[in-house]
């Protein structure tokens, strides 16, 4: 069944749109397994070593979100985000002052949590 929506063009014009084709551009963005798997295992780590204590997961159209938090009613210590634009998927870490990590793949921006990004509390 082919599902098609006539809109008024400019100069009181119709133009045929589908339905479609309009759903599959403002898709919801969701991590895959293999992105999960790797997000989970970082944030395993974390807890075993007190830093992490509870994470979020939201999905919205055209972002994906992977939030940690230090404390569970604190604002996300880190944000890890996935975006699907024109260009592809991009993946970018955030902390509370900006974008600390950006890249093509989920394996190029975690690795920026290895090194140096410690939490320190008081």
């Amino acid at each position: 069944m082919d599902q098609s929506y006539r809109a008024s063009a400019p100069g009181g014009m119709q133009q045929v749109v589908r339905l479609a084709d309009h759903r599959r551009r403002r898709s919801r963005v969701y991590f895959t397994r293999g992105e999960l798997s790797q997000l989970l295992s970082l944030y395993s780590r974390r807890v075993a070593n007190g830093e992490w204590r509870d994470y979020a997961i939201d999905h919205a159209v055209g972002i994906a979100v992977f939030s940690v938090f230090r404390h569970t009613f604190d604002r996300p210590a880190f944000v890890i985000v996935k975006l699907h634009g024109p260009g592809g998927v991009t993946f970018a870490v955030f902390d509370g002052r900006g974008r600390i990590s950006r890249g093509a793949s989920l394996a190029e921006v975690l690795p920026v949590f290895e090194h140096r990004l410690r939490l320190v509390t008081d």
